[in-house]
């Protein structure tokens, strides 16, 4: 594969990165609005008169994305005419772009015209779809899979179960951290891991029942992957994609979740803030890959088989071929 594709598809993955932590910046400082109801130009100016620290924000967050939005729609063409025949290729190019359009259409909308925090939560989660689309096609560019002979991977039924399940389910949580953003429900319960550690009871109001959810889903995504890695350190080391897949998983969901206790005690450092998003960002990625792992393995099981069948029939001709001489 020509080095200029994997160096570009390299920098539209940081790209998709910076994207996604911009716009948890701009949540942050509730910069939503920083260049008012206007869009795409800021507050209906190209150059606007008054600058301000919420306005700056918001309007390198449009032109980062802009930019990477060029990127990706280039990434998606070129991989397209270059890796067409790998089969996940095609469809990944499109739902890379796709759904970087889609979030580009609600940050617009967003703007123009007022939603709810529940329907603003999803724009963080659709991003992710194509940051994890982009680093998929940036992984088949580099032909990792060649590197880990994932041709010859086979996964069984439990492991497919918990790789997609709880892939499904980070979309959970992302979903309820979004929530707790976009509502500041951030530091609405003091301490950690319960709202108020001296009164251990049920929450009193919206927003703690926000937070606490969030605090409760990612609590079971984080022993769910435990327990999936668990289960690959002892059934999997013979399939190291599985095996380090599974290490890295759990690595990441346990920054994430650290990270989000650090949040609480430095009372929403800005920083810390946004490595919460970093982590669950580069960890649905992991998920990802896993996933289009999965998706091959019952074609590499019937591969696998149809191989043992052939050689089979080989030896089974060898042996008459020996008893009739």
């Amino acid at each position: 594969m020509k080095a200029s594709l994997k160096w570009f598809a390299v920098l539209t993955s940081i790209g998709m990165l910076l994207i996604l932590l911009g716009g948890a910046l701009v949540t942050k400082k509730d910069a939503g609005l920083g260049c008012g109801r206007s869009w795409p130009l800021c507050n209906g100016q190209l150059i606007p008169d008054e600058i301000t620290l919420e306005l700056l924000i918001e309007l390198a967050h449009r032109l980062v994305s802009g930019g990477v939005g060029m990127m990706v729609l280039i990434l998606s063409i070129w991989t397209w005419r270059k890796i067409g025949h790998v089969r996940e290729a095609k469809f990944l190019s499109i739902l890379s772009f796709g759904f970087l359009a889609i979030q580009g259409l609600i940050g617009a909308a967003a703007v123009k015209w007022a939603q709810s925090d529940f329907v603003l939560a999803l724009h963080f989660g659709i991003s992710l779809i194509s940051f994890a689309a982009v680093f998929l096609l940036t992984l088949l560019i580099f032909e990792v899979d060649k590197k880990f002979e994932a041709e010859k991977l086979i996964v069984d039924r439990r492991m497919k179960f918990h790789i997609l399940g709880i892939t499904i389910f980070c979309f959970i949580v992302v979903y309820t951290g979004a929530l707790v953003r976009h509502t500041e429900s951030s530091l609405v319960c003091k301490d950690w891991p319960f709202c108020v550690n001296s009164q251990i009871g049920l929450p009193e109001n919206l927003y703690e029942w926000i937070q606490m959810g969030h605090r409760a889903i990612a609590g079971i995504i984080f022993l769910w992957v435990t327990y999936a890695m668990i289960i690959a350190i002892k059934h999997y080391k013979h399939q190291q994609v599985i095996y380090g897949g599974w290490i890295s998983a759990f690595l990441l969901v346990f920054l994430q979740v650290a990270a989000g206790a650090f949040v609480i005690f430095s009372r929403q450092n800005l920083y810390i803030a946004l490595a919460h998003s970093l982590f669950i960002a580069c960890f649905f990625g992991v998920m990802s890959y896993l996933v289009l792992l999965t998706s091959r393995s019952t074609k590499n099981a019937v591969l696998l088989q149809e191989e043992s069948s052939l050689i089979h029939n080989s030896n089974q001709q060898s042996s008459s071929s020996i008893s009739l001489h």
